[in-house]
Protein backbone atom coordinates (compact mmCIF):
# COMPACT_ATOMS: atom_id res chain seq x y z
CA UNK A 1 0.00 0.00 0.00
CA UNK A 2 2.87 2.62 0.62
CA UNK A 3 6.13 3.29 -0.45
CA UNK A 4 8.79 6.02 -0.17
CA UNK A 5 10.32 9.01 -1.63
CA UNK A 6 13.87 10.10 -0.76
CA UNK A 7 12.18 13.41 -0.15
CA UNK A 8 9.29 15.37 -1.48
CA UNK A 9 5.34 15.58 -0.91
CA UNK A 10 2.64 12.81 1.14
CA UNK A 11 0.30 11.78 -1.39
CA UNK A 12 -2.43 9.37 0.08
CA UNK A 13 -4.34 7.97 -3.31
CA UNK A 14 -8.24 6.67 -3.04
CA UNK A 15 -7.50 5.36 1.07
CA UNK A 16 -10.17 3.42 2.49
CA UNK A 17 -9.48 1.93 5.99
CA UNK A 18 -12.14 -0.36 8.02
CA UNK A 19 -11.75 -2.37 11.48
CA UNK A 20 -14.40 -4.62 12.62
CA UNK A 21 -16.57 -1.97 14.42
CA UNK A 22 -17.16 -0.86 10.52
CA UNK A 23 -15.20 1.54 7.90
CA UNK A 24 -13.48 4.84 9.44
CA UNK A 25 -12.16 6.17 5.98
CA UNK A 26 -13.70 6.07 2.32
CA UNK A 27 -12.20 7.33 -0.44
CA UNK A 28 -9.38 10.04 0.73
CA UNK A 29 -7.28 11.92 -1.81
CA UNK A 30 -4.64 14.19 -0.48
CA UNK A 31 -1.28 15.46 -1.45
CA UNK A 32 1.43 17.95 1.14
CA UNK A 33 3.66 19.31 -0.46
CA UNK A 34 6.91 20.62 1.72
CA UNK A 35 6.55 24.11 3.05
CA UNK A 36 2.29 23.12 3.67
CA UNK A 37 1.28 22.68 7.00
CA UNK A 38 -2.31 20.97 6.60
CA UNK A 39 -4.11 20.19 9.42
CA UNK A 40 -7.50 17.43 10.05
CA UNK A 41 -10.83 18.66 11.32
CA UNK A 42 -13.83 16.54 12.02
CA UNK A 43 -15.75 15.09 14.49
CA UNK A 44 -14.67 12.87 16.94
CA UNK A 45 -14.18 9.45 15.05
CA UNK A 46 -14.26 10.99 11.61
CA UNK A 47 -10.77 9.40 11.09
CA UNK A 48 -7.73 12.21 12.10
CA UNK A 49 -5.82 9.48 13.94
CA UNK A 50 -6.38 6.86 11.90
CA UNK A 51 -5.53 8.83 8.55
CA UNK A 52 -2.26 10.05 10.38
CA UNK A 53 -1.47 6.02 11.30
CA UNK A 54 -2.05 4.85 8.15
CA UNK A 55 0.22 7.51 6.62
CA UNK A 56 3.16 6.98 8.97
CA UNK A 57 2.66 2.64 8.34
CA UNK A 58 1.14 2.40 11.76
CA UNK A 59 -2.32 0.86 11.74
CA UNK A 60 -3.17 -2.10 13.76
CA UNK A 61 -3.21 -5.31 12.72
CA UNK A 62 -6.48 -6.07 12.53
CA UNK A 63 -7.11 -2.34 9.85
CA UNK A 64 -8.54 -3.18 6.57
CA UNK A 65 -6.69 -0.50 4.58
CA UNK A 66 -6.96 -0.11 0.90
CA UNK A 67 -5.26 2.60 -1.20
CA UNK A 68 -1.60 3.91 -1.50
CA UNK A 69 0.83 6.11 0.58
CA UNK A 70 3.59 7.79 -0.77
CA UNK A 71 5.81 9.22 1.66
CA UNK A 72 9.18 11.11 1.96
CA UNK A 73 11.71 8.38 3.49
CA UNK A 74 12.48 10.75 6.77
CA UNK A 75 9.30 10.89 8.31
CA UNK A 76 8.62 11.59 12.22
CA UNK A 77 4.82 10.46 13.32
CA UNK A 78 4.22 11.80 16.98
CA UNK A 79 0.63 10.54 18.51
CA UNK A 80 -1.27 11.81 21.17
CA UNK A 81 0.79 9.22 23.70
CA UNK A 82 4.35 9.73 22.52
CA UNK A 83 5.68 6.05 21.74
CA UNK A 84 8.58 5.99 24.29
CA UNK A 85 9.49 2.93 26.28
CA UNK A 86 8.50 3.22 29.84
CA UNK A 87 12.59 1.64 31.05
CA UNK A 88 14.31 4.17 28.88
CA UNK A 89 15.71 7.34 30.06
CA UNK A 90 15.51 10.46 28.75
CA UNK A 91 19.39 10.50 27.65
CA UNK A 92 18.07 7.00 25.78
CA UNK A 93 15.43 8.95 24.01
CA UNK A 94 17.71 11.89 22.54
CA UNK A 95 20.41 9.71 21.65
CA UNK A 96 17.90 7.96 19.33
CA UNK A 97 17.08 11.21 17.64
CA UNK A 98 20.32 12.22 17.47
CA UNK A 99 22.15 8.83 15.94
CA UNK A 100 21.20 9.23 12.66
CA UNK A 101 22.21 12.94 12.43
CA UNK A 102 25.82 12.31 13.86
CA UNK A 103 26.06 9.49 11.46
CA UNK A 104 25.72 11.32 8.42
CA UNK A 105 27.97 13.74 10.26
CA UNK A 106 30.59 11.23 11.03
CA UNK A 107 30.19 9.81 7.17
CA UNK A 108 30.84 12.67 5.94
CA UNK A 109 34.43 13.66 7.82
CA UNK A 110 35.17 10.07 6.74
CA UNK A 111 34.82 9.15 3.54
CA UNK A 112 35.85 13.45 2.12
CA UNK A 113 39.58 11.83 1.51
CA UNK A 114 38.07 8.74 -0.74
CA UNK A 115 35.79 10.63 -3.18
CA UNK A 116 38.00 9.22 -6.43
CA UNK A 117 35.98 5.81 -6.01
CA UNK A 118 32.23 6.45 -7.30
CA UNK A 119 30.57 4.25 -4.83
CA UNK A 120 32.33 6.10 -2.08
CA UNK A 121 31.68 9.50 -3.53
CA UNK A 122 27.94 8.71 -3.93
CA UNK A 123 27.56 7.42 -0.09
CA UNK A 124 29.27 11.08 0.57
CA UNK A 125 27.11 12.71 -1.51
CA UNK A 126 24.05 11.00 -0.02
CA UNK A 127 25.25 11.37 3.70
CA UNK A 128 26.03 15.21 2.78
CA UNK A 129 22.39 15.43 1.52
CA UNK A 130 20.98 14.42 4.59
CA UNK A 131 22.98 16.12 7.04
CA UNK A 132 23.07 19.39 5.05
CA UNK A 133 18.94 19.04 4.97
CA UNK A 134 18.61 18.20 8.60
CA UNK A 135 21.43 20.97 9.73
CA UNK A 136 22.96 17.46 11.30
CA UNK A 137 26.38 19.54 12.37
CA UNK A 138 24.38 21.80 15.10
CA UNK A 139 22.10 18.71 15.86
CA UNK A 140 23.17 19.09 19.27
CA UNK A 141 22.78 22.60 20.25
CA UNK A 142 19.27 21.90 18.66
CA UNK A 143 18.56 19.32 21.23
CA UNK A 144 19.65 21.51 23.82
CA UNK A 145 18.02 24.53 22.94
CA UNK A 146 14.71 22.92 22.38
CA UNK A 147 15.11 21.24 25.91
CA UNK A 148 15.06 24.43 27.48
CA UNK A 149 12.91 26.71 25.49
CA UNK A 150 10.08 23.34 26.26
CA UNK A 151 10.73 23.55 30.16
CA UNK A 152 12.82 20.15 30.16
CA UNK A 153 16.51 21.24 31.15
CA UNK A 154 16.03 21.05 34.72
CA UNK A 155 15.47 17.21 33.92
CA UNK A 156 18.34 14.83 35.29
CA UNK A 157 18.33 12.96 31.79
CA UNK A 158 19.02 9.64 33.58
CA UNK A 159 15.24 10.20 34.37
CA UNK A 160 12.86 7.29 33.36
CA UNK A 161 10.30 7.97 30.90
CA UNK A 162 7.79 6.31 33.12
CA UNK A 163 8.29 8.82 35.80
CA UNK A 164 7.45 12.00 33.62
CA UNK A 165 4.05 13.48 33.51
CA UNK A 166 2.06 13.76 30.22
CA UNK A 167 2.90 17.22 29.60
CA UNK A 168 6.82 16.46 29.88
CA UNK A 169 6.25 13.17 27.50
CA UNK A 170 5.03 15.88 25.20
CA UNK A 171 8.04 17.78 25.34
CA UNK A 172 10.25 15.52 25.01
CA UNK A 173 8.83 13.90 21.94
CA UNK A 174 8.84 17.72 20.71
CA UNK A 175 12.01 18.30 21.04
CA UNK A 176 13.26 15.55 19.14
CA UNK A 177 11.18 16.72 16.66
CA UNK A 178 12.69 19.64 16.49
CA UNK A 179 16.40 18.38 16.79
CA UNK A 180 15.33 15.92 13.77
CA UNK A 181 14.05 18.48 11.53
CA UNK A 182 12.36 15.82 9.51
CA UNK A 183 10.60 15.69 6.04
CA UNK A 184 7.82 15.15 7.22
CA UNK A 185 6.00 15.44 9.95
CA UNK A 186 2.93 14.14 11.66
CA UNK A 187 1.49 15.63 14.74
CA UNK A 188 -1.81 14.49 16.61
CA UNK A 189 -2.60 17.28 18.86
CA UNK A 190 0.59 18.26 19.61
CA UNK A 191 -0.69 21.26 21.63
CA UNK A 192 -2.11 19.10 24.75
CA UNK A 193 -0.24 19.73 27.57
CA UNK A 194 1.33 22.30 26.41
CA UNK A 195 1.54 26.09 28.05
CA UNK A 196 1.72 28.95 26.14
CA UNK A 197 5.52 29.33 26.30
CA UNK A 198 5.68 25.53 24.70
CA UNK A 199 3.22 26.48 22.09
CA UNK A 200 4.89 29.28 20.81
CA UNK A 201 8.10 27.37 20.43
CA UNK A 202 6.39 24.62 18.41
CA UNK A 203 4.44 27.38 16.10
CA UNK A 204 8.05 29.30 14.99
CA UNK A 205 9.67 25.24 14.78
CA UNK A 206 6.67 24.38 12.22
CA UNK A 207 6.70 28.03 9.87
CA UNK A 208 10.26 27.09 9.35
CA UNK A 209 10.05 23.95 9.01
CA UNK A 210 10.59 23.25 4.97
CA UNK A 211 9.46 19.84 4.93
CA UNK A 212 5.59 18.36 4.91
CA UNK A 213 3.26 19.10 7.97
CA UNK A 214 0.33 17.25 8.88
CA UNK A 215 -1.44 17.40 11.76
CA UNK A 216 -4.65 17.14 13.98
CA UNK A 217 -5.55 19.58 16.45
CA UNK A 218 -8.20 20.81 18.34
CA UNK A 219 -6.42 24.50 19.35
CA UNK A 220 -8.02 27.00 16.96
CA UNK A 221 -5.78 29.74 17.78
CA UNK A 222 -2.82 27.34 16.97
CA UNK A 223 -5.05 26.37 13.59
CA UNK A 224 -4.78 30.29 12.73
CA UNK A 225 -1.44 30.77 13.42
CA UNK A 226 0.13 27.79 12.24
CA UNK A 227 -1.93 25.76 9.15
CA UNK A 228 -1.68 26.54 5.56
CA UNK A 229 -4.69 24.80 4.91
CA UNK A 230 -7.24 22.71 6.50
CA UNK A 231 -8.05 19.28 4.95
CA UNK A 232 -12.12 18.34 6.22
CA UNK A 233 -13.12 14.74 6.84
CA UNK A 234 -16.84 15.62 7.14
CA UNK A 235 -17.22 18.04 4.48
CA UNK A 236 -20.45 18.69 3.19
CA UNK A 237 -22.29 17.88 -0.15
CA UNK A 238 -20.66 20.71 -2.28
CA UNK A 239 -17.20 19.85 -0.58
CA UNK A 240 -15.58 21.80 1.93
CA UNK A 241 -14.18 24.44 -1.11
CA UNK A 242 -17.55 24.82 -2.34
CA UNK A 243 -16.66 22.20 -6.03
CA UNK A 244 -16.48 18.91 -4.41
CA UNK A 245 -12.78 19.32 -2.57
CA UNK A 246 -11.97 18.57 1.17
CA UNK A 247 -8.98 20.99 1.10
CA UNK A 248 -9.79 24.45 2.50
CA UNK A 249 -6.80 27.11 1.94
CA UNK A 250 -6.49 28.96 4.97
CA UNK A 251 -6.67 28.66 9.23
CA UNK A 252 -9.84 27.74 11.61
CA UNK A 253 -11.71 31.32 11.68
CA UNK A 254 -12.47 31.71 7.94
CA UNK A 255 -12.76 27.91 7.70
CA UNK A 256 -15.57 28.34 10.28
CA UNK A 257 -17.05 31.34 8.64
CA UNK A 258 -17.46 29.11 5.38
CA UNK A 259 -18.21 25.93 6.14
CA UNK A 260 -21.61 28.04 7.89
CA UNK A 261 -22.10 29.36 4.63
CA UNK A 262 -21.37 25.50 2.76
CA UNK A 263 -24.03 24.02 5.07
CA UNK A 264 -26.70 26.65 4.69
CA UNK A 265 -26.40 26.06 0.92
CA UNK A 266 -26.92 22.58 1.24
CA UNK A 267 -29.86 22.56 3.64
CA UNK A 268 -31.43 25.53 1.17
CA UNK A 269 -30.40 23.30 -1.98
CA UNK A 270 -31.96 19.74 -0.67
CA UNK A 271 -35.33 21.94 0.31
CA UNK A 272 -35.23 23.17 -3.23
CA UNK A 273 -34.90 19.89 -4.91
CA UNK A 274 -37.29 18.29 -2.88
CA UNK A 275 -39.74 20.38 -3.65
CA UNK A 276 -38.75 19.91 -7.33
CA UNK A 277 -38.99 16.35 -7.11
CA UNK A 278 -42.65 16.62 -5.25
CA UNK A 279 -43.09 18.66 -8.71
CA UNK A 280 -41.76 16.05 -10.68
CA UNK A 281 -43.87 12.93 -9.57
CA UNK A 282 -46.96 14.85 -9.59
CA UNK A 283 -46.57 15.49 -13.75
CA UNK A 284 -46.29 11.74 -14.16
CA UNK A 285 -49.72 11.10 -12.49
CA UNK A 286 -51.26 13.78 -15.09
CA UNK A 287 -54.54 12.62 -15.97
CA UNK A 288 -56.22 13.54 -19.23
CA UNK A 289 -58.55 15.82 -17.30
CA UNK A 290 -55.28 18.40 -17.16
CA UNK A 291 -55.55 19.01 -20.47
CA UNK A 292 -59.09 18.96 -21.31
CA UNK A 293 -60.42 20.23 -18.37
CA UNK A 294 -64.25 20.12 -18.19
CA UNK A 295 -64.61 20.47 -21.99
CA UNK A 296 -67.17 17.46 -22.62
CA UNK A 297 -68.79 16.94 -26.08
CA UNK A 298 -71.70 18.24 -27.51
CA UNK A 299 -74.11 16.35 -29.97
CA UNK A 300 -72.93 17.57 -32.74
CA UNK A 301 -69.10 18.09 -32.11
CA UNK A 302 -68.22 14.22 -31.13
CA UNK A 303 -66.45 13.30 -33.98
CA UNK A 304 -63.88 16.14 -33.30
CA UNK A 305 -63.96 15.59 -29.71
CA UNK A 306 -63.08 12.06 -30.52
CA UNK A 307 -60.19 13.54 -32.80
CA UNK A 308 -59.22 16.14 -30.09
CA UNK A 309 -59.25 13.23 -27.75
CA UNK A 310 -56.43 11.65 -29.21
CA UNK A 311 -54.28 14.70 -29.60
CA UNK A 312 -55.31 15.14 -25.50
CA UNK A 313 -53.70 11.89 -24.88
CA UNK A 314 -50.65 12.40 -27.06
CA UNK A 315 -50.30 15.07 -25.28
CA UNK A 316 -49.89 13.85 -21.99
CA UNK A 317 -48.08 10.96 -22.81
CA UNK A 318 -45.68 13.07 -24.09
CA UNK A 319 -45.62 14.90 -21.03
CA UNK A 320 -46.04 11.93 -18.56
CA UNK A 321 -42.56 10.68 -20.59
CA UNK A 322 -40.59 13.63 -20.33
CA UNK A 323 -41.62 14.09 -16.57
CA UNK A 324 -40.57 10.97 -15.69
CA UNK A 325 -37.01 11.45 -18.13
CA UNK A 326 -36.41 14.54 -15.45
CA UNK A 327 -37.89 12.90 -12.84
CA UNK A 328 -35.37 10.53 -13.36
CA UNK A 329 -32.47 12.85 -13.96
CA UNK A 330 -33.50 14.98 -11.01
CA UNK A 331 -33.06 11.94 -8.30
CA UNK A 332 -29.48 10.83 -9.94
CA UNK A 333 -28.23 14.31 -9.39
CA UNK A 334 -29.90 15.10 -6.01
CA UNK A 335 -27.55 15.84 -3.22
CA UNK A 336 -28.39 13.45 0.40
CA UNK A 337 -30.45 14.92 2.98
CA UNK A 338 -28.08 17.47 5.79
CA UNK A 339 -27.22 14.76 8.38
CA UNK A 340 -28.79 16.43 11.47
CA UNK A 341 -25.30 17.81 13.40
CA UNK A 342 -24.76 16.55 16.58
CA UNK A 343 -25.47 19.03 19.33
CA UNK A 344 -24.94 19.72 22.65
CA UNK A 345 -28.21 19.89 24.41
CA UNK A 346 -27.65 18.79 28.17
CA UNK A 347 -27.57 22.00 30.70
CA UNK A 348 -24.26 21.50 32.23
CA UNK A 349 -24.84 22.00 36.17
CA UNK A 350 -27.71 22.78 38.16
CA UNK A 351 -27.67 26.20 40.36
CA UNK A 352 -26.87 25.56 44.09
CA UNK A 353 -27.13 27.75 47.41
CA UNK A 354 -26.10 31.23 47.57
CA UNK A 355 -22.96 31.86 49.47
CA UNK A 356 -19.38 30.19 49.11
CA UNK A 357 -19.49 27.47 46.99
CA UNK A 358 -16.04 26.28 47.95
CA UNK A 359 -13.25 27.63 50.71
CA UNK A 360 -9.72 26.67 50.19
CA UNK A 361 -7.24 27.77 52.82
CA UNK A 362 -3.26 26.97 53.23
CA UNK A 363 -3.94 24.04 50.58
CA UNK A 364 -0.54 22.20 50.43
CA UNK A 365 -0.40 18.80 48.04
CA UNK A 366 3.13 18.08 48.32
CA UNK A 367 5.55 18.56 44.98
CA UNK A 368 2.00 19.29 43.03
CA UNK A 369 0.26 22.52 44.62
CA UNK A 370 0.49 25.54 47.72
CA UNK A 371 -2.53 27.76 47.67
CA UNK A 372 -2.90 29.99 50.65
CA UNK A 373 -6.74 30.88 49.77
CA UNK A 374 -9.21 30.79 47.43
CA UNK A 375 -13.02 31.00 47.66
CA UNK A 376 -15.77 30.13 45.00
CA UNK A 377 -19.54 31.80 45.42
CA UNK A 378 -22.19 29.54 44.30
CA UNK A 379 -23.12 30.51 40.78
CA UNK A 380 -19.48 31.60 39.56
CA UNK A 381 -17.65 30.58 36.88
CA UNK A 382 -14.25 30.26 37.63
CA UNK A 383 -11.29 29.74 35.21
CA UNK A 384 -8.06 28.64 36.34
CA UNK A 385 -5.00 29.26 34.48
CA UNK A 386 -1.30 28.63 35.23
CA UNK A 387 1.97 27.45 33.39
CA UNK A 388 2.17 23.35 33.62
CA UNK A 389 3.18 22.07 37.08
CA UNK A 390 1.52 24.64 38.63
CA UNK A 391 -1.35 22.59 40.31
CA UNK A 392 -4.31 23.09 37.79
CA UNK A 393 -5.51 19.87 37.88
CA UNK A 394 -4.22 18.84 41.02
CA UNK A 395 -6.51 22.10 42.57
CA UNK A 396 -9.76 20.43 40.91
CA UNK A 397 -8.71 17.29 42.53
CA UNK A 398 -8.72 18.27 45.82
CA UNK A 399 -12.10 20.05 45.26
CA UNK A 400 -13.25 16.84 44.01
CA UNK A 401 -12.22 14.64 46.74
CA UNK A 402 -10.14 12.83 44.49
CA UNK A 403 -6.83 13.61 45.96
CA UNK A 404 -6.30 14.66 49.26
CA UNK A 405 -3.96 17.21 50.86
CA UNK A 406 -1.06 16.88 52.39
CA UNK A 407 -2.27 20.28 54.77
CA UNK A 408 -4.92 22.92 54.69
CA UNK A 409 -8.55 22.57 54.29
CA UNK A 410 -10.90 22.47 51.67
CA UNK A 411 -14.63 23.10 52.27
CA UNK A 412 -17.01 22.12 49.62
CA UNK A 413 -20.85 23.10 50.25
CA UNK A 414 -22.35 21.37 46.76
CA UNK A 415 -24.55 19.17 47.27
CA UNK A 416 -23.20 17.44 44.17
CA UNK A 417 -20.03 17.69 42.68
CA UNK A 418 -18.72 16.26 39.48
CA UNK A 419 -15.35 16.25 37.69
CA UNK A 420 -14.17 15.91 34.05
CA UNK A 421 -10.73 14.82 33.62
CA UNK A 422 -8.27 14.64 31.28
CA UNK A 423 -7.51 10.75 31.52
CA UNK A 424 -11.36 9.45 31.63
CA UNK A 425 -10.94 6.08 33.01
CA UNK A 426 -13.63 3.24 31.83
CA UNK A 427 -12.47 -0.03 33.07
CA UNK A 428 -13.44 -2.97 30.21
CA UNK A 429 -13.19 -1.86 27.52
CA UNK A 430 -15.30 -4.52 26.06
CA UNK A 431 -18.09 -3.00 27.73
CA UNK A 432 -20.88 -1.27 24.85
CA UNK A 433 -20.94 2.58 25.62
CA UNK A 434 -24.73 2.37 27.35
CA UNK A 435 -23.46 -0.23 29.53
CA UNK A 436 -20.70 1.73 31.04
CA UNK A 437 -22.94 5.03 31.06
CA UNK A 438 -26.12 3.17 33.32
CA UNK A 439 -23.44 1.55 35.58
CA UNK A 440 -21.68 5.25 35.76
CA UNK A 441 -24.72 6.96 36.63
CA UNK A 442 -26.84 3.78 37.91
CA UNK A 443 -30.11 2.52 36.25
CA UNK A 444 -32.89 4.88 37.76
CA UNK A 445 -30.84 8.32 36.24
CA UNK A 446 -30.03 6.55 33.23
CA UNK A 447 -33.55 6.00 32.27
CA UNK A 448 -34.44 9.57 33.21
CA UNK A 449 -31.40 11.49 31.23
CA UNK A 450 -30.59 8.90 28.34
CA UNK A 451 -27.44 9.06 26.60
CA UNK A 452 -29.04 9.37 23.69
CA UNK A 453 -30.97 12.93 24.77
CA UNK A 454 -27.38 14.76 25.99
CA UNK A 455 -26.51 15.04 22.46
CA UNK A 456 -22.94 13.83 23.16
CA UNK A 457 -22.41 10.30 21.55
CA UNK A 458 -23.73 9.77 18.08
CA UNK A 459 -26.20 7.30 18.25
CA UNK A 460 -24.59 4.63 15.55
CA UNK A 461 -21.83 4.72 18.51
CA UNK A 462 -24.32 3.86 21.71
CA UNK A 463 -23.74 -0.09 20.82
CA UNK A 464 -20.41 -0.13 20.29
CA UNK A 465 -17.47 -0.61 22.66
CA UNK A 466 -15.71 2.18 24.38
CA UNK A 467 -12.59 0.70 23.34
CA UNK A 468 -13.89 1.39 19.80
CA UNK A 469 -14.01 4.98 20.55
CA UNK A 470 -11.65 7.22 20.06
CA UNK A 471 -9.57 9.78 22.62
CA UNK A 472 -12.66 12.85 21.57
CA UNK A 473 -15.22 9.94 21.50
CA UNK A 474 -14.32 8.80 24.94
CA UNK A 475 -14.36 12.07 26.49
CA UNK A 476 -17.85 12.97 25.33
CA UNK A 477 -19.06 9.83 27.09
CA UNK A 478 -16.89 11.19 30.43
CA UNK A 479 -19.19 14.79 29.90
CA UNK A 480 -22.44 13.06 29.80
CA UNK A 481 -21.41 10.91 32.78
CA UNK A 482 -20.41 13.96 34.61
CA UNK A 483 -23.28 16.15 33.32
CA UNK A 484 -26.05 13.42 33.92
CA UNK A 485 -25.91 13.99 37.58
CA UNK A 486 -27.32 17.77 37.42
CA UNK A 487 -24.00 18.69 39.86
CA UNK A 488 -24.29 22.42 41.23
CA UNK A 489 -20.60 22.31 41.32
CA UNK A 490 -18.64 21.07 37.79
CA UNK A 491 -14.88 20.48 37.66
CA UNK A 492 -13.58 20.83 33.55
CA UNK A 493 -10.31 20.01 33.46
CA UNK A 494 -9.14 21.15 29.94
CA UNK A 495 -12.67 20.33 28.66
CA UNK A 496 -11.66 21.33 25.23
CA UNK A 497 -8.86 18.71 24.73
CA UNK A 498 -9.37 16.16 22.11
CA UNK A 499 -12.92 17.25 21.28
CA UNK A 500 -14.75 18.17 17.98
CA UNK A 501 -13.91 22.03 17.21
CA UNK A 502 -17.64 22.10 16.83
CA UNK A 503 -18.22 20.47 20.08
CA UNK A 504 -16.06 22.72 21.79
CA UNK A 505 -17.62 26.15 20.59
CA UNK A 506 -20.76 24.39 22.01
CA UNK A 507 -19.51 23.40 25.37
CA UNK A 508 -18.14 27.38 25.59
CA UNK A 509 -21.60 28.33 25.02
CA UNK A 510 -22.99 26.33 27.55
CA UNK A 511 -20.57 27.09 30.16
CA UNK A 512 -21.75 31.03 29.26
CA UNK A 513 -25.41 30.16 30.37
CA UNK A 514 -25.29 27.12 32.98
CA UNK A 515 -26.74 28.24 36.60
CA UNK A 516 -24.24 26.35 38.34
CA UNK A 517 -21.34 26.49 39.58
CA UNK A 518 -18.42 25.80 37.41
CA UNK A 519 -14.76 25.54 37.80
CA UNK A 520 -12.70 25.23 34.08
CA UNK A 521 -8.73 24.75 34.24
CA UNK A 522 -7.16 25.24 30.69
CA UNK A 523 -4.38 26.47 28.37
CA UNK A 524 -6.75 26.88 25.52
CA UNK A 525 -5.91 30.51 24.28
CA UNK A 526 -9.12 30.30 22.42
CA UNK A 527 -11.48 29.79 25.54
CA UNK A 528 -9.57 31.86 27.29
CA UNK A 529 -9.70 35.04 25.22
CA UNK A 530 -13.20 35.04 25.12
CA UNK A 531 -13.48 34.20 28.99
CA UNK A 532 -16.12 36.96 30.62
CA UNK A 533 -15.97 35.32 34.16
CA UNK A 534 -13.22 35.78 36.97
CA UNK A 535 -9.99 34.30 36.69
CA UNK A 536 -7.38 32.45 39.23
CA UNK A 537 -3.55 31.96 38.19
CA UNK A 538 -1.65 29.41 39.94
CA UNK A 539 2.06 29.68 40.06
CA UNK A 540 4.73 26.82 39.86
Amino acid sequence: MSTTLSAGPVVVRDLSVSFRSGSVLAGIDLTVSPGERIALVGENGAGKSTLLRAVARRLPATAQCTGTVETPDDLVWLPQEPPFRDEASIEDVLATTLRPLREAVATVEKLADGLDDPEVAETYANALDFAVAHDAWDADRRAILAAEQLGLSGLDRERAISTLSGGQRTRLALATAITRRPDALLLDEPTNHLDDEAVTVLAEFLRELPGVVLMASHDRVFLDEVATGLFDLDPTAFGTDGAGGRLFGGGWSAYEEARKAARERWEQTYAEQQDELKRLRAATRIGNDAIAHNRGPTDNDKFIYKFKGSNVERTVARRKKDATRRLEEAEETQVQKPPSPLRFKAALSAAGASGRMVVVRDLVVEHRLRLPVLDITAGEHLLVTGPNGSGKSTLLGTISGRIRPTSGDVQVSARQVAELTQDPQFGDLRRKVTDVYRESVGESLADRVPLRDLGLVHPRDLGRPVGALSVGQRRRLDLAVAIATGPDLLLLDEPTNHISLALAGELEEAIGVTPGTIVVASHDRWLRRRWTGPEHRLEP
